[in-house]
């Protein structure tokens, strides 16, 4: 019953992690000429924000063994509903900027704790649905964003409707403390994987030197970095990419990175089933082999239906990838490191989140837009070769 109503708890805080995370690049066509900043900005508050995730992950497991799942997320979730409330104030690129610093500190932390306790305590599918729920968050902020676009309102209406929407899953949140501290308390977890594993809280915490002698570390992180990239980069510039390339309006061009969230939404939905079939590594390759569909379908000259096509089906190849990934870091790297490696492995899909996608905001304003889907493409390239260099260095571990 417990673990029950916390995954519910853990799907609504997921809901509410993605919103803020596509709430930019839909409203950045608006906002840059506003703000009289270049179009290429975007980058630098979207490597803020992810520069703030990438200290809280690298940290997270000893807020988590210190202060408890719970207590983490709800205050983490509390930072980002005052960021999102300080976005929606905001009317200079410098206040963007100083918002962005809570923003990305507080979902660093969500992300490692939750990632970590669904991979201990539920099975394949509810990693998948718990980021479908992503999802659902990452494809309802551009349809806010879009209503009040078109409405004729100010981006800023759409940042607070998002804020208020965070302090009340905080209110959720601290409601539930009962919860999080009776699981947390138990000697042995209560796994719903169908096996009795002790999560052994007493352990030393490994170095991060340590931690990346450990078999498979570093293909994993290079692994995470490609995909936030592919992701991040995508969701972040499809709006600009839609107005640039095939001339859309820029509330229809926001419906576009819906559209984009909406195929990992959808993706994550089925993939919980598709669980059930395949594995965590089969699910992670048939998601690489569907984004480069969509790539190569957005690269064709084909005009604006179908590269949205591309778009939607690159989101459905995004779906299955990163919960299959997270899921199987228990089973990678033993429980004894899970919490350790999850917090770096979400660093390191942050820094890709930090990086990439500016990089390519600057390559495409001295160039062109339309190297979008060319520049995802030999990064979708090495995530294919670190994963599967990631499988081999495990299997040869476990023999």
């Amino acid at each position: 019953m417990t673990l029950t109503v916390l995954l519910i708890i853990i799907y609504l805080a997921f809901i509410s992690l993605g919103l803020p995370d596509s709430l930019l690049g839909s409203a950045w066509p608006s906002m840059y000429p506003n703000m009289k900043v270049p179009i290429s900005y975007a980058g630098i508050v979207s490597m803020i924000i992810s520069g703030g995730t990438i200290i809280s992950s690298l940290f997270s497991d000893r807020f988590i063994r210190k202060f408890g799942t719970g207590l983490v997320t709800s205050i983490s979730t509390l930072m980002t509903a005052l960021a999102l409330l300080g976005f929606s104030f905001s009317n200079k690129f410098y206040m963007l900027c100083i918002f962005a610093i809570p923003l990305g500190l507080g979902a660093g932390a969500i992300d490692a704790a939750l990632n970590n306790f669904v991979a201990f305590h539920y099975k394949a599918k509810h990693m998948s649905w718990l980021h479908c729920f992503w999802g659902v968050g990452a494809m309802t902020g551009p349809i806010i964003m879009s209503y009040f676009l078109t409405q004729g309102y100010i981006f800023q209406l759409g940042y607070r409707t998002v804020a208020i929407i965070q302090f009340s899953l905080t209110a959720i949140l601290i409601a539930t403390f009962p919860f999080w501290k009776k699981v947390e308390h138990l000697s042995t977890t209560q796994l719903e994987k169908g096996k009795s594993t002790k999560e052994d809280k007493s352990q030393e915490i490994i170095s991060k030197k340590e931690l990346l002698k450990l078999p498979g570390v570093r293909q994993a992180l290079i692994a995470f970095f490609c995909y936030c990239a592919i992701e991040s980069t995508l969701g972040l510039w499809g709006s600009s990419f839609a107005v640039i390339a095939h001339g859309l309006q820029t509330d229809t061009a926001a419906r576009w990175a819906s559209l984009f969230y909406f195929g990992i939404t959808f993706g994550r939905f089925l993939s919980g089933f598709v669980t059930l079939k395949l594995n965590n590594r089969q699910m992670v390759l048939l998601g690489e082999a569907l984004i480069a569909a969509g790539i190569v379908m957005i690269m064709l000259p084909f005009g604006k239906v179908s590269s949205l096509m591309g778009f939607v089906l690159a989101g459905v190849g995004c779906a299955p990838i990163f919960p299959s990934l997270l899921h199987e870091t228990p089973e990678n790297f033993g429980s004894k490191h899970s919490q350790s490696v999850m917090g770096v492995q979400m660093a390191s899909a942050y820094i890709g989140t930090t990086f990439i996608p500016p990089l390519f905001g600057v390559l495409a304003s001295k160039t062109s837009f339309l190297l979008l889907p060319f520049f995802t493409s030999v990064i979708l390239v090495l995530m294919f070769i670190m994963v599967q260099l990631l499988n081999k260095k495990v299997d040869a571990q476990n023999k």
